[in-house]
């Protein structure tokens, strides 16, 4: 019950409080496996591989041992509730979203490119007002396991620790996970960890959006659609994210100066400004259900499944 009341907290506060403006430990983080970066990148095939590997292992590692050692030398369930609160970006997302809502209902294309290209990878100087919400509207699909659900399922499963490692764990696959020169090999044991870790905080965001939108539409879409996605995971949050709103999403985009061709998910129209509401929306019922679910485990979980045991 203690990890239930940890969660409902730490949601509260991230709510209340949003990310630090300032002095956030994963910018701090970035800077460490930037260094990392530069002291082992090299070789080239197995031997690249092998490097960045001992990069995951040297970044993740120690951290995970700290947080260890604090938990048996103060109060487990206070550093438990720290992690949470700075794993969880719900409110960040929410912002950001509602930031390029009011711009296009402003019909300030410029502003609403700008703000866009905070918070996706593709370069957006091109976007048109369509292409906009598009955007914004599958990165909060896609954040919305990032950001809320996976941190959520790995902290009730392991704590502190497993939303640590969650959390740090999708910041290096942003960073050295590409499919590029450079990182194809240096990457991939970032990049095939993190896909471990969400395989299935995913699906059961998959499975949320399905329960709390149009659901026979979201599944068949995930079914269908979801192999389509480069990514073992990403395919399923957003087809069936696209599924659960009757929306068009995906579709061809410039990512780092090149034109992909990306799988189209879902069905029914391109969004618009009010469809990132939507998607919004979408994430908050969802968080809601899992917050009702964390209740009932803590209420009932160790009469309804035996092997459960508290994890603070």
């Amino acid at each position: 019950m203690l990890s239930t009341l940890t969660l409902f907290a730490a949601v509260t506060l991230d709510a209340l409080l949003g990310e630090p403006r300032r002095y956030h430990p994963l910018v701090g983080f970035g800077r460490l496996a930037v260094w990392l970066e530069q002291v082992l990148y090299g070789g080239e095939g197995a031997d690249r591989a092998l490097r960045g590997g001992l990069a995951l292992a040297l970044a993740l590692l120690p951290l995970l041992l700290a947080v260890l050692l604090l938990r048996v030398w103060t109060f487990a369930w206070l550093v438990d509730l720290i992690l949470l609160t700075l794993a969880l970006g719900g409110s960040s997302l929410y912002r950001h979203a509602m930031a390029v809502v009011e711009a296009l209902s402003a019909h300030d294309l410029a502003l609403a490119r700008e703000r866009v290209g905070w918070i996706v990878s593709r370069d957006t100087t091109e976007l048109d007002e369509q292409g906009v919400a598009r955007a914004t509207c599958e990165s909060v699909l896609e954040n919305g396991n990032d950001a809320v659900f996976g941190a959520i399922f790995w902290f009730l499963l392991l704590g502190g620790p497993g939303v640590l490692i969650y959390r740090l764990s999708n910041t290096l696959d942003a960073m050295w996970g590409y499919r590029n020169e450079r990182y194809r090999d240096f990457g991939w044991a970032a990049a095939r960890w993190d896909d471990l870790l969400n395989w299935a905080p995913a699906r059961l965001t998959a499975l949320s959006y399905a329960l709390v939108g149009k659901s026979r539409t979201a599944v068949r879409c995930w079914r269908e659609q979801a192999h389509r996605h480069a990514s073992p995971n990403a395919g399923a949050v957003m087809a069936a994210g696209a599924g659960a709103l009757g929306l068009r999403l995906g579709g061809a985009a410039i990512y780092h100066g090149q034109l992909e061709e990306r799988p189209v998910f879902g069905e029914g129209e391109p969004p618009g400004a009010e469809d990132i509401v939507r998607c919004l929306r979408l994430v908050r019922v969802s968080l809601l259900l899992w917050l009702a679910v964390a209740m009932l485990w803590g209420l009932f979980g160790l009469r309804w499944f035996p092997w459960s045991f508290p994890i603070a």
